[in-house]
């Protein structure tokens, strides 16, 4: 006996899920001529029907709340809203949106949904048949974008469909008639394939593609398959095409076909024609081959494209219909462990992509697509994941014609179900449905030249059905690899080890390994919140490797939507708000990509363009100013005509010589480079650095002429920056009953000469120099990796330690140099201590010597160790020699180079989607900060410091012990300027979010750390 029971409804029976559909094929209309065609301007067909627009609606918080007979013609709808087409419901005043990373948005209770919490939308819309479509076949065709649905045309019901992300297309020839039509349309939120669709996004309900009709003639191109490949020396094409034609006659046509394909200019580059006999009521298959003499091939460096044109006609020879689709010449293969394209080994600088819009919910048009292949092309990004789910057709079309490499994914996640036994993808009942989702996939993109791999999907287990749909996918497309990161290196179904967030252990193991497959990660670098630390170390040891080809960042957008709090205050909404705080939700999970919500850069986006960048330089011997410059494209030669180059020369900072050069490198080798450097001697005090740049001389539609497309920082063997010098100047020491008093012309301090406090008083002309005086700092604002491996426990009693202290007065003496005061600082409930020495120069600076030691072996480690202060508000105008002009990290600072940066206060903290951890400056030598008067403070290290000045303490920043919904709009600037002066701070991280360290390289758990650092107060 069948499980599921016939009065089960079709939204909660997974056999049940396309009823009365046409079979998913190209994506391509019919137009009336072949000018018509290869233009492929859907608005110029005759035979195209748009249906997006303003449509009437009614919502349901559940499901069976759903007016009966809704559907029929004389059914009253004047009291119903309206809803835009496509448009989703939450971002149009009904529902609320939920972001989930896993759990479908209610209990799981296969097939079965939450009916209590079943929001249902009624459409209505209404729509009229050309005369000249009278005695043409008529379909509609959602390009997807709904859960599940009824459709009905003039209250007969068409179908069912189930699949949100796959074109769904009905006959309705036998429902319209002349003249206005009525459609209804039943949209669920949830149903059985909410198990399938279980993605880490917001779950939003709606139809948010686009809708349309076409019309076709009694015979049709219904659907063709294009084989554009390469001869074995990848020079000519071999070029063929299987085409379905469709008779709805009762009667056998003769017809013909003729397949062109045409350049870029519209010459015909490749003809074929071939007569065809379709059978009454039939299809026939006919394919037509031939070759192409040196065609301009495709890959995302050089995408070239040609446009096939197809034609049918009858017997006399008339067109019956002409359709087009772009193609690319190009070869994929798998050879020794490696992918190949074009006979080159290629490496997938990926970012995976979500269908996104901060201002409609998932609702795209190309003007966010333009703008993001416009970021990606800057960042040197030329690979996309559509994660987890096919996309919607232009963002294929786009790709084809601009260049990027795509992994096409089914639209198939379970991963609220887990990976064993009960995963549903074990059940027969659930396998036709997930067989549906990588058919629809590969038979709506398999002509497009971007599309380089099938995926089955993502996060859903590995039982029967996903090998069938890896058997399906291979014999239906022999020239792409099909990869599923659930086989992992384990299982047959996936010719690409695509792991996701594996550990750096297994990374270097594997690094060291034949492993006969290619290894290209589906998902790594989680960038969430301050992160993207280590990516350049992902990148040298994928290059060590000989299987490593790249992977695919998580990911492109930081999901937020636009909001303002009860007081007004603008922030960005994640999982939680938008009134969603008593739904299943994620918190700020989704805020974890490259670009804001709004497509722009954000601190972790620069160092994706460094790493990234297809133009590296290497040291050869710096000494004689010979440089090595790798050209990382494997299709496109370095020229003079496409690219210049220049160097800079720093000396302490500040440029001290500069110059230009052109050189020729051919695709995927390298050339050494000899630049008229002046001689460099080793000097006291004095360091170099070279800076090299390349920029773009041919502007693109993304990339203007000029745009820095690559850089690196080498420093010099003979650089001796940290140097003591001599001061002079005289001071005065005057000892008080508890007090010590220094005095150096118009500064003076004061020190404790007894056990409890260190440095009383710092001031100038008798005015406070600090609102408050530097103390001991071992804490930040925890970031979201922070918490991700539980430093809000393991690591929090470093949070007070600084506060937390108990000072122990250890003498003072006057020497050649100054005065000195010393004290042993114990950490109060912490096994360690740290010896700090004033010592008062002779000119009258400050500095400060802190030795810390622990005193046990298992206390936790460390998030920095430095010093905290506080000035005036005013002290507004901050300069700093390091790396800059953005933030940086001991793990990510290689996209900030050295010089002397200059920048507001209130500018230095970049406003995190959930407050924490910002505007850090990495190997400093010197900051200052001053008021508009041009007065303030000059600090000095005696080695690099890591600092930072902002309008917040870390604890401003820091939400304690769990997250608490916490948003920027929630921190108010304080009117004081907070800095950081520290010997270090750990890594930010960047393998994931949920347990991974920073590289050890890059965390501190050594016993002891000494620094210094020297402060200037003076008329700067």
């Amino acid at each position: 006996m069948n499980l599921f029971a016939q009065d089960a409804p079709d939204w909660e029976n997974p056999e049940v899920f396309a009823v009365n559909k046409e079979n998913t094929r190209a994506t391509a209309l019919p137009y009336p001529s072949e000018q018509l065609a290869i233009g492929d301007n859907y608005d110029s067909s005759p035979y195209y029907q748009s249906l997006n627009g303003k449509w009437k609606f009614h919502w349901v918080p559940k499901v069976s709340e759903v007016p009966a007979g809704f559907y029929e013609e004389n059914y009253d709808i004047s009291g119903w809203v309206e809803m835009p087409v496509p448009g989703n419901w939450e971002f149009n005043g009904y529902g609320i949106p939920m972001y989930v990373n896993t759990g479908f948005g209610f209990r799981a209770k296969p097939p079965h949904i939450d009916r209590e919490d079943s929001p249902t939308g009624a459409y209505r819309h209404e729509f009229s048949i050309p005369d000249s479509w009278d005695g043409r076949r008529i379909f509609i065709h959602f390009e997807g974008g709904t859960n599940s649905m009824y459709v009905w045309v003039n209250g007969q019901k068409v179908g069912y469909t189930q699949n949100a992300k796959s074109p769904a297309e009905f006959d309705i020839t036998n429902y319209v008639r002349k003249g206005k039509n009525t459609l209804a349309c039943q949209v669920h939120k949830f149903s059985d394939g909410s198990y399938l669709e279980d993605q880490d996004m917001w779950r939003l309900g709606g139809i948010n593609r686009s809708v349309y009709l076409y019309s076709t003639a009694q015979t049709r191109i219904q659907d063709f398959f294009a084989h554009p490949d390469l001869d074995k020396n990848y020079k000519n094409g071999v070029f063929s095409v299987d085409i379905t034609l469709k008779n709805y006659t009762d009667n056998l046509h003769n017809n013909s076909v003729e397949v062109s394909l045409l350049d870029k200019s519209g010459k015909k580059v490749f003809s074929r024609n071939q007569k065809s006999a379709i059978p009454a009521n039939e299809t026939a298959d006919i394919t037509l081959s031939g070759n192409v003499s040196n065609p301009l091939k495709w890959t995302a460096e050089t995408p070239n494209l040609y446009t096939m044109l197809i034609t049918l006609k009858d017997g006399n020879g008339r067109i019956i219909e002409s359709t087009s689709h772009k193609i690319g010449f190009r070869k994929i293969e798998i050879t020794d462990g490696q992918l190949f394209v074009n006979g080159k080994k290629v490496l997938f600088k990926g970012v995976n992509l979500h269908e996104f819009n901060t201002n409609t919910g998932q609702v795209v048009t190309r003007k966010e697509m333009i703008r993001n292949l416009q970021l990606m092309k800057e960042l040197n990004i030329n690979a996309v994941r559509t994660s987890h789910y096919p996309q919607q057709p232009l963002w294929y079309q786009l790709c084809d014609e601009y260049g990027i490499y795509l992994v096409d994914e089914a639209n198939l996640e379970s991963h609220g179900l887990g990976y064993g036994p009960d995963n549903v993808s074990n059940f027969p009942e659930w396998h036709a449905q997930h067989m549906d989702r990588i058919k629809r996939l590969v038979e709506r993109d398999k002509n497009h030249a971007s599309v380089i791999f099938w995926s089955l999907g993502n996060e859903a287990s590995n039982g029967k059905a996903f090998f069938d749909m890896y058997d399906w996918a291979k014999e239906r497309d022999n020239s792409r690899p099909v990869q599923y990161e659930q086989a992992y290196q384990r299982d047959r179904n996936t010719d690409i080890i695509c792991h996701m967030y594996p550990s750096w252990e297994n990374m270097k193991r594997d690094a060291a390994k034949d492993l006969g497959k290619p290894y290209i990660m589906c998902e790594y670098a989680h960038a969430m919140g301050n992160s993207m630390g280590n990516f350049q170390e992902y990148w040298d040891l994928m290059r060590s490797s000989k299987n490593m080809q790249g992977g695919f960042i998580w990911e492109w957008y930081n999901h937020g939507y636009p909001t303002h709090d009860d007081q007004g205050r603008f922030f960005w909404a994640y999982g939680g708000d938008l009134k969603g705080y008593n739904k299943m939700n994620d918190g700020n999970f989704c805020m974890d990509g490259l670009i804001s919500p709004d497509q722009n850069y954000i601190p972790h986006t620069y160092i994706v363009k460094k790493v990234y960048q297809n133009i590296l330089f290497e040291a050869n011997d710096l000494d004689k100013g010979i440089i090595t410059v790798i050209n990382d494209f494997k299709f496109t030669d370095l020229t003079p005509e496409k690219y210049s180059f220049k160097w800079i020369l720093l000396k302490n900072g500040e440029e001290f010589q500069e110059g230009s050069f052109n050189v020729s490198v051919a695709a995927d080798s390298r050339k050494d480079v000899k630049l008229d450097l002046p001689a460099l001697n080793k000097e006291a005090g004095v360091e170099y650095f070279l800076q090299v740049y390349a920029y773009s001389n041919q502007a693109t539609e993304f990339i203007p002429s000029g745009f820095e497309v690559a850089k690196e920082e080498f420093a010099f063997n003979q650089n001796n920056y940290f140097v003591a010098g001599n001061v002079n100047g005289q001071i005065a020491v005057e000892k008080q009953n508890d007090k010590i008093i220094v005095k150096a012309s118009n500064l003076s301090y004061e020190f404790s000469s007894k056990d409890g406090r260190g440095l009383l008083s710092m001031k100038n002309k008798g005015q406070d120099v600090f609102r408050e005086l530097p103390h001991l700092n071992f804490w930040r604002a925890l970031t979201d990796n922070d918490f991700g491996e539980n430093m809000q426990y393991s690591a929090r009693i470093w949070e007070s330690a600084g506060y937390n202290t108990i000072y122990k007065y250890k003498g003072s003496e006057e020497t050649s140099e100054g005065f000195n005061a010393k004290y042993e600082v114990k950490l109060r409930g912490i096994e360690a201590k740290v010896d700090i020495t004033y010592t008062v120069n002779k000119d009258g600076s400050l500095t400060t010597s802190a030795h810390y030691k622990a005193l046990s072996d298992d206390l936790p480690e460390m998030v920095r160790f430095g010093m905290v202060m506080t000035l005036p508000r005013d002290y507004n105008d901050f300069t700093w020699y390091g790396r800059g002009p953005h933030e940086n990290y001991v793990d990510r600072k290689y996209d900030t180079f050295m010089g002397i940066w200059s920048g507001k206060v209130e500018e230095q903290a970049f406003a995190y989607y959930r407050p924490q951890e910002t505007g850090n400056k990495t190997n400093v030598r010197w900051l200052t900060l001053k008021n508009k008067d041009g007065k303030g403070i000059r600090i000095d290290g005696t080695q690099p410091l890591s600092v930072s000045a902002t309008n917040n303490r870390p604890e401003d920043l820091d939400p304690g012990m769990t997250k608490k919904q916490q948003h920027w709009s929630d921190v108010l600037p304080r009117h004081e300027v907070v800095l950081c002066v520290d010997l270090f701070q750990r890594g930010v991280g960047g393998l994931q979010s949920w347990g991974a360290k920073p590289l050890d390289q890059y965390r501190f758990m050594d016993k002891e750390y000494s620094y210094s650092y020297t402060i200037n107060m003076s008329d700067l």
